[in-house]
């Protein structure tokens, strides 16, 4: 199993009002590629209980810091942003990294996108599928029915990858297998179980994103993250408790052996705070005590 960097887009939980730079944006990548991390990735709301920068904006302010990472949305949301603008977005992410892009796509969770995008909340399914086969109509080699060809055209003739987010439940499992080259599972709403069921029955490759994390071996200091993110995340501490990278090495390093062992390619973590010390100890101090895994 590899392992990203989610960009830290998010206003920190512990600091309202704290702001973002390009500075900040690019040492965090730069960071994350010197300490071995694979990817960096970006999530996509256009509303949050908390400030949230664009994720495809931020993504290109840290194209060249990024060195040959993977870049990934970890979802993007095409019903919402419309396919074609996001078609356009991921065509010049995919030409600028020299063809380092992989589209990740979901409905979206919040009805408040939705609304915001004059869609209706209930129709989210049916308006995700046919935006997926949109995208990759405009993406593809020739998008068909009188559709403008959208140019630059992307580096790989069939556009990036697109990779389908599931919180796991067997019709989002068939959805991701219809429609996707690869499966976005998210940690706090799925379960290393799910995963290795899902990889069994699908075979697709797989990622573990929305992994929250902040390693510490200060049990007040972890009490205090999970209420905060629960209180964000609308869910209970011990819902959280298990699922997620808060608190002690050894017990991170727990959790992602179970997803190592469950057959997760690419395992995206999410620091909440103190964004470069918690790459640094996640590689330093977790990743060496998950041991060596085979094929889940």
């Amino acid at each position: 199993m590899e392992y990203g960097a989610h960009l830290p887009l998010l206003e920190p939980l512990d600091r309202p009002g704290g702001a973002w730079d390009v500075a900040g944006l690019t040492s965090y990548a730069r960071t994350a590629r010197e300490l071995g991390f694979r990817a960096l990735a970006a999530n996509d709301h256009l509303h949050f209980p908390r400030p949230w920068l664009d994720g495809i904006v931020a993504l290109a302010g840290v194209l060249e810091a990024s060195g040959d990472l993977t870049l990934a949305t970890t979802v993007a949301l095409p019903a919402i942003r419309g396919p074609a603008a996001l078609a356009k977005a991921a065509a010049a992410l995919d030409v600028l990294s020299g063809g380092r892009f992989v589209l990740g796509v979901g409905p979206g969770s919040a009805p408040t996108d939705h609304a915001l995008a004059g869609l209706e909340y209930d129709d989210r399914w049916p308006a995700f599928e046919a935006s997926v086969r949109a995208l990759r109509a405009h993406l593809g080699r020739s998008p068909g029915n009188g559709v403008p060809v959208l140019e630059p055209r992307p580096v790989r003739p069939d556009g990036p990858p697109i990779w389908i987010g599931s919180w796991g439940s067997p019709a989002g499992l068939r959805r991701v297998a219809r429609l996707g080259d690869g499966w976005l599972a998210s940690a706090y709403n799925t379960t290393p179980a799910q995963v290795a069921s899902g990889r069994a029955a699908h075979g697709l490759p797989c990622a573990v994103a929305t992994m929250w994390t902040f390693v510490t071996d200060d049990a007040g200091e972890e009490a205090r993250w999970l209420g905060r993110l629960a209180a964000l995340l609308h869910r209970t501490e011990d819902d959280l408790r298990g699922r997620v990278l808060i608190g002690p090495p050894g017990k991170c390093a727990a959790l992602l052996r179970a997803y190592a062992e469950a057959g997760t390619d690419l395992l995206f973590v999410w620091p909440v705070a103190d964004h470069e010390r918690q790459l640094e100890r996640v590689m330093r101090e977790v990743v060496p005590l998950v041991g060596d895994v085979g094929p889940g």
